[in-house]
């Protein structure tokens, strides 16, 4: 299932800044963190990956470990 999501630009004076923004079921369901870092990595002009620094133990080991 996919979120459709507009890229947004807001510019001023000297620079811009380009926003995507995770609705919030992806963003739960993925279990990010206030202030966590990601990178971007550019696959290629129709794909855009975003890669945690420090990823989050699987869902599912927790519940088979349980």
């Amino acid at each position: 299932m996919g979120y459709p999501t507009k890229v947004q630009l807001i510019k001023r004076q000297q620079s811009e800044q380009w926003y995507i923004n995770f609705p919030a079921a992806v963003a739960q369901a993925m279990e990010f963190e206030r202030g966590e870092t990601v990178e971007w990595i550019i696959e290629d002009k129709s794909s855009l990956v975003l890669r945690r620094a420090k990823t989050p133990p699987s869902a599912l080991k927790k519940k088979l470990l349980e």
